[in-house]
């Protein structure tokens, strides 16, 4: 049998293992063994309909039905209650729909392919101005998002708001409400909401349409020599914001609300260890007041996370990443920044407190599905219209003659056999 799958066109190794072994990880468990079959079928329709590794009808139902493989055994019990042409019609649209599915939907070839839309998406944030607190909020928020959706391979996701709050170094309440603007803003779409134990909520990220991508200098960028707006000399670097950057020190202490803040880590995530900018092109490329970015590179300086030269600001050194590009924090230099600012420990806590949320409400959820079976009414009895002692329950004999001429087969249902030549109301009349 595996030597017959193997020579079997564009399968892979989950879809291979599917079909030999069936689902032994219960991913497609469903209400009872009918819907979890029907599930594991169309996923196998759909792994065989994919571009360029499309099955015929006949392999299609060849592999399932006229071999003994573990992943046919809802198709081979419905030949076996149905026929063979229901069987073999039901399975062919399963095929259809299949197709149809995956003819309209983008295809996707590899896993770069699936991240096109995640990259779309943090190209858009990183061009995109977030003025003020609460800007600077979603935007740490719209990071923590991207790095989940990288990992999931697209713009959908599933993040708890406790979950979502760890990443970003906020509050719980704080990432409730960055969760409402983005939603108003068009930069989230709610797909369906997390109830219930472990089960966190799904979430799809998406460009606004007011957020068009244009050539030239991106908003809150100087605009080019000789455009329109530019004022004299332009600068010889225009910082950008690195969400990748801002990932690595968003959640850290040292970047707590009583530390550095958001701003300072947002300011972080700009500068470059070779090129300099000074403090208004950092104010333009973070949305932040130029003195609010002055107090804030202060601050970074005296920490030593932030180098100053002729009034222009680098990134040190030892905290470049490979090749001079991104962010490489220092945990021992940030540990020591938090213990002087005070913030060690803030995060350690906050994660305990969220732990404490769950665990009670996993217990709240325990307590109240213990008390719903403890007063759940007693399921009544199934009416009954034929008596007992009626008849015979091991030989099916009729012991009472009143109740002959009837089908008696379905206590709760009795059916007059003749009902045909059973005289009327107006027969009688």
């Amino acid at each position: 049998m595996r030597e017959w799958v193997e020579q079997l066109p564009g399968l892979s190794v989950r879809t291979r293992r599917l079909l030999l072994d069936g689902d032994v990880e219960g991913r497609y468990r469903g209400r009872n063994a009918g819907d979890g079959g029907y599930r594991l079928t169309m996923a196998l329709a759909v792994a065989v309909s994919q571009p360029g590794r499309e099955w015929t009808p006949a392999q299609w139902y060849e592999a399932l039905v006229l071999r003994p493989t573990a992943g046919g055994v809802w198709a081979r019990g419905l030949r076996a209650r149905k026929g063979d042409r229901y069987a073999e019609g039901k399975l062919g649209e399963m095929l259809a729909k299949a197709r149809r599915f995956v003819g309209s939907s983008g295809t996707i070839v590899c896993r770069t392919d699936a991240v096109v839309g995640v990259v779309g998406v943090r190209n858009a944030v990183e061009v995109a101005v977030w003025r003020g607190s609460s800007g600077g909020i979603d935007e740490k928020n719209l990071t923590a998002r991207l790095r989940l959706a990288e990992r999931s391979g697209g713009l959908d996701h599933q993040v708890s708001v406790r979950q979502l709050a760890e990443l970003m170094g906020c509050a719980k309440s704080t990432a409730e409400a960055s969760n409402t603007r983005l939603r108003t803003a068009g930069w989230l779409l709610l797909v369906r909401a997390g109830v219930g134990k472990n089960s966190g909520t799904q979430w799809v990220l998406r460009v606004p349409p007011a957020v068009v991508e244009v050539d030239g200098a991106a908003p809150g960028q100087l605009p080019a020599a000789g455009e329109t707006g530019a004022g004299g000399v332009p600068a010889l670097h225009t910082p950008s914001l690195s969400t990748r950057s801002l990932s690595t020190v968003m959640a850290h202490d040292a970047f707590h609300h009583f530390g550095h803040g958001v701003s300072g880590a947002r300011l972080m995530a700009c500068l470059d260890p070779l090129d300099g900018s000074d403090v208004p092109a950092l104010a333009l490329a973070t949305g932040l007041h130029r003195t609010t970015v002055r107090r804030r590179l202060d601050k970074l300086l005296t920490d030593g996370l932030a180098e100053e030269a002729d009034g222009l600001f680098y990134l040190p050194r030892h905290l470049a990443g490979v090749d001079g590009e991104g962010l490489r924090p220092d945990e021992e230099q940030l540990v020591r920044v938090a213990q002087e600012r005070g913030t060690q420990g803030l995060g350690a806590r906050r994660r305990q407190r969220h732990a404490d949320q769950r665990a009670g409400y996993q217990l709240w959820l325990e307590h109240r599905a213990r008390r719903s079976a403890e007063n759940r009414r007693p399921a009544r009895p199934p009416l009954r219209l034929v008596p007992e002692g009626v008849v015979d329950p091991v030989t099916g004999e009729l012991l009472d003659a009143a109740w002959r001429g009837w089908d008696t087969s379905d206590p709760a249902r009795p059916v007059w056999r003749d009902h045909l030549t059973r005289p009327t109301v107006g027969a009688c009349a």
